[in-house]
C-alpha cells in the first residue's frame, strides 16, 4: 500500500509521487470511485512534452468521459500499458497498479499541489 500522506495532490483528483526527477502519476480513490467503473483509458505517447494544467489524455467510465490533465510540466517517461489493457486496474488499484504516467520533471513542483490533510479537505 502507498503511503498517502507521502503523495502530493491536485484538485484534478490527480496524485503524484516523486522519486528524484520522475513523477508517477494516477487518479486518486476518490475520482476512481465518482467515474465508476473505468472502461477505457488514453495516455499521452512515451517522450511526449506535457504543461501543468494542459489535458494529456482521457479516462472513460460507464458514466462518464473525463480528461486527464497534467499535474505538472516534464516529459512523458512511461506510459501504464497494464492500464491501456486493462482499465479497471483504476478502479482495482488506483494508487498501486493503477498508476497512469511518468514524467521526467521539467521544473519545480507546482506550489499549488495539495498535501493528504488538504486534499481530504477539498473531497469532504
Amino acid at each position: 500500500m502507498t503511503d498517502l500522506t507521502a503523495l502530493r495532490y491536485t484538485s484534478e483528483h490527480e496524485w503524484i509521487a516523486v522519486d528524484g526527477d520522475i513523477a508517477t502519476v494516477g487518479i486518486t480513490d476518490f475520482a476512481a470511485e465518482k467515474l465508476g467503473d473505468v472502461v477505457f483509458v488514453d495516455l499521452p505517447a512515451a517522450d511526449s512534452a506535457v504543461s501543468a494544467g494542459d489535458v494529456c489524455g482521457e479516462i472513460e467510465s460507464t458514466k462518464s468521459v473525463g480528461e486527464l490533465y497534467a499535474p505538472l510540466d516534464g516529459t512523458v517517461v512511461e506510459i501504464n500499458d497494464a492500464v491501456v489493457d486493462d482499465p479497471s486496474l483504476v478502479n482495482a488499484d488506483p494508487f498501486g497498479d493503477g498508476w497512469l504516467v511518468k514524467i521526467r520533471l521539467g521544473g519545480d513542483l507546482p506550489a499549488d499541489l495539495l498535501d493528504r490533510a488538504a486534499y481530504e479537505d477539498l473531497t469532504a
